[in-house]
């Protein structure tokens, strides 16, 4: 039996400071309707710190540099295992378009919020991991 082929996608853990403490951005997509954190895959040979800063440009409309961290989970999509690398970020600006055929709604929310709005255990126990006590 031949391994099964690995999908690569990257991501943000992107933070913003707000009156009542630190909001982190999730995203609602237009195709299934779910809550999740920014993320996508690489374009070309972009490498995942690129891919993350992108996406979260494109689906936040957002930008955000890394400053630390980086978790990971794994998924099967069908049969090919997908691994998705988030980064924790910071946010510096906003103003960038977002495309409505992807992303149907951006919120900043606490991170037991996003906990509570996620759609996926995965991703939730990337926030727990990255804000302990969330």
């Amino acid at each position: 039996m031949s391994p099964k082929p690995t999908k690569v996608a990257a991501g943000g853990l992107v933070e913003r400071k707000m009156n009542g403490g630190v909001r982190l951005a999730i995203v609602r997509r237009t195709r299934y309707g779910d809550w999740v954190l920014p993320k996508g895959k690489p374009d070309g040979d972009e490498t995942l710190e690129e891919t993350a800063v992108r996406e979260v440009r494109e689906e936040t409309g957002c930008e955000a540099r890394i400053v630390a961290g980086r978790y990971s989970i794994e998924y099967f999509v069908g049969r090919a295992l997908k691994v998705v690398t988030f980064f924790r970020m910071e946010y510096t600006t906003d103003g960038f378009a977002i495309d409505p055929s992807e992303i149907q709604e951006v919120v900043w929310v606490q991170p037991g919020e996003a906990i509570a709005r996620l759609t996926y255990e995965t991703e939730r126990s990337i926030v727990r991991q990255a804000f302990k006590g969330a």
